[in-house]
């Protein structure tokens, strides 16, 4: 039997432009597409760290959701919602969890603890997990004691580009990543003032969700005598965001830490080699004929994979054609939304009997 009704949680407002929020409102839109009905309930932008009135109103909104409906909740809003008022939300709980909230960069050691534990409360009391990756996956299943069978990986799907690329001369080096200190701009910027003896550009896209990181950012590319070679584009349209990627002719992301890393697939579907950090997901994301993963935090050895790519063309091309290549066979968002139905079949099932039980 086919599912045909879903509610769908998602902290602030669905239309930002970072990663999770791609992939919530993609999966939405493609779940519609295969006739489900999906409502969107749209809680309070303050998570993960809401006021109490925030809590409150996300409680109302969930506990009105019909019991024999089930929710999906977004992680960055379900891993801070309290344990005890969770137990009574009536509907089956799906939780999407992209990454967990300790994992985030930069948090004080007791914010991170508390995370955890209220997520891994909070993760015991659901029907079913997804989650981008096998990475993310096997986390829950180590340090949230999640069992492997409630858990499904539906991975993010592509787009395939409609236009041919467009390389700039200097090369353009492209990092498209929200401006918080996990996606270690920082490095990639220490690293680009290593290689000023050769000619490039640089563009890095994203919003600048931490002020006084983004100021930081701004300050350190002054000091380090880079204002006319990096250009922070911040939060772009989607049509330009595709421009950028025609035209780059590699992609490079310092990041600290990736529960899976959307951009990546990006940057293989439009046949950019790829320089990142050996960290999280990417590795499993990131195949090795496509690019260079270096340890996190380590300014030195990104400049140096970078500067391999920038002084030898014909390995610029090779990497070029295997990234092009495993970005066609990466799967649609038609093929991410199928998992998760999958996924929900079971727990709608199970919401039925009840419901049948009660009557």
């Amino acid at each position: 039997m086919k599912f045909q009704r879903v509610a769908f949680a998602v902290p602030g407002d669905l239309t930002t432009k970072t990663g999770g929020y791609i992939y919530d409102r993609r999966l939405i839109d493609e779940l519609r597409v295969l006739g489900w009905e999906v409502d969107h309930i749209a809680l309070p932008d303050g998570f993960p760290n809401p006021t109490s009135e925030q809590m409150a109103e996300a409680f109302s909104q969930l506990c009105a959701i019909a019991p024999d409906c089930p929710v999906i909740i977004d992680g960055l809003a379900f891993g801070a919602l309290d344990p005890e008022r969770v137990a009574q939300i009536k509907a089956p709980i799906v939780a999407l969890v992209h990454h967990p909230l300790a994992k985030e960069s930069g948090l004080a050691s007791d914010l991170a603890r508390a995370f955890h534990d209220t997520e891994r409360r909070n993760l015991g009391q659901v029907q079913h997990v997804l989650v981008p990756s096998r990475h993310t996956a096997e986390i829950l299943m180590n340090e949230y004691a999640i069992a492997s069978d409630k858990i499904a990986i539906a991975a993010p799907g592509l787009d395939h580009p409609c236009d041919p690329p467009q390389s700039q001369d200097p090369p353009l080096i492209l990092s498209v990543g929200i401006q918080l200190p996990r996606k270690g701009h920082d490095t990639l910027l220490r690293a680009l003032a290593q290689i000023t003896d050769l000619n490039w550009q640089a563009v890095i896209v994203g919003a600048p969700l931490d002020t006084a990181y983004a100021q930081d950012l701004q300050a350190l590319r002054g000091a380090l005598g880079l204002e006319e070679r990096v250009n922070f584009a911040g939060l772009i349209e989607r049509s330009d965001l595709e421009r950028y990627y025609r035209q780059a002719s590699l992609f490079a992301l310092a990041t600290r830490y990736e529960g899976y890393g959307m951009v990546f697939d990006e940057a293989l579907i439009n046949g950019l080699p790829i320089v990142s950090c050996d960290t999280g997901a990417v590795p499993d994301t990131v195949p090795q004929d496509a690019g260079f993963l270096v340890p996190p935090d380590r300014p030195e050895a990104f400049a140096e994979a970078l500067r391999r790519l920038l002084t030898k063309p014909e390995l610029r091309e090779e990497l070029h054609k295997a990234a092009q290549d495993h970005g066609l066979r990466r799967q649609l968002w038609a093929e991410t939304a199928q998992s998760v139905e999958a996924a929900l079949q079971p727990v709608f099932a199970v919401a039925q009997s009840q419901k049948r039980a009660v009557i």
